[in-house]
């Protein structure tokens, strides 16, 4: 936070008679890196003649910098003729001036009626002069900081941590606990198989076919943490992301099937891509099995082109 107080000295027998909507401004001051200027209506700003007719002086804070946009707080007060501080002074709320559209259009706040003029004819004009003490007060600008999600990590300690499973599965002679919960909320065939009308719905393990150990580890892993699982190998080899885009297809898992095919993909060449291509045909992967159909045209086309120069 940074502030700084400014007395801004107004001769008040020369602005009186000036017109409504007429300005006296201070002079520009830097506070929180940001430039403020100091308005003075006489008579108050066009906006609000129909309303008080003249009858009261405004004062605004100006925001006079076109960088950013920045919170303050504006409090400001008249000096009597004892020189002592008048007994009432104006108090903006937190305020966020703003960079306006155009750059000459500065943003400003403060009171339209800070002082009706009989009042500060009054008490206030000293030597004919009328001096305001005004305080700028700039909120330095530290946003909160948010942490990112850590959600799929704490999700993911859940399968190191089998307390509270209410599933378990059988692979190969290999137990896995799981939560039904979290199963069906990712999954819809999971959702069906253990919350449907299906035998598994009641039954505490479900044995699995179709599917080895560790695709389902792996499967299980996407499943708790949204996450590819790379725990085993950074590069996993072609024959393991067709068993996982396999199981992917099996329940369901569009994103961590569309994992696969990016993997796939960047994998490809002419010794994978008629398997990548079939295996793209059996799990319906259109996207993927259309890029190699391309690839292998480009590579063929690319042969030929070859062969036929090299005859020449």
């Amino acid at each position: 936070m940074d502030s700084a107080v400014l007395q801004f000295r107004v001769d008040y027998e020369q602005v009186k008679h000036l017109s409504v909507d007429d300005v006296v401004s201070s002079e520009v001051v830097s506070v929180g890196q940001h430039l403020w200027r100091i308005d003075c209506y006489p008579r108050g700003p066009e906006k609000y003649s129909n309303e008080d007719t003249g009858n009261y002086v405004s004062l605004y804070l100006r925001h006079m910098s076109s960088s950013r946009s920045v919170n303050a707080i504006f409090d400001a007060f008249l000096m009597d003729g004892n020189d002592d501080p008048s007994e009432e002074r104006k108090t903006t709320g937190l305020h966020k001036f703003k960079i306006k559209g155009d750059p000459s259009k500065h943003d400003d706040w403060g009171y339209h009626r800070f002082v009706a003029r009989t009042v500060l004819e009054e008490n206030y004009v000293v030597d004919g002069h009328i001096t305001f003490v005004c305080t700028i007060i700039v909120m330095r600008d530290t946003p909160v900081t948010v942490p990112p999600s850590d959600i799929g990590n704490q999700l993911g300690c859940l399968l190191d941590q089998p307390h509270g499973t209410d599933v378990s599965f059988t692979v190969d002679g290999e137990t896995f606990p799981a939560n039904r919960a979290i199963l069906a909320a990712r999954s819809p065939v999971f959702k069906a198989e253990l919350f449907g009308s299906m035998a598994e719905a009641t039954m505490p393990s479900i044995t699995l076919h179709d599917i080895t150990p560790s695709t389902f580890k792996r499967m299980l892993r996407f499943i708790y943490t949204d996450e590819f699982p790379t725990s085993t190998q950074d590069n996993p080899s072609n024959e393991i992301l067709f068993d996982l885009l396999a199981a992917a297809d099996r329940y369901a898992l569009d994103r961590l099937k569309l994992m696969c095919v990016q993997k796939l993909w960047d994998n490809v060449s002419m010794d994978t891509v008629t398997d990548i291509q079939i295996c793209a045909e059996m799990y319906n992967c259109p996207e993927l099995k259309d890029k190699c159909i391309d690839f292998i045209v480009k590579k063929k086309g690319s042969k030929k082109q070859l062969e036929e120069s090299s005859s020449v």
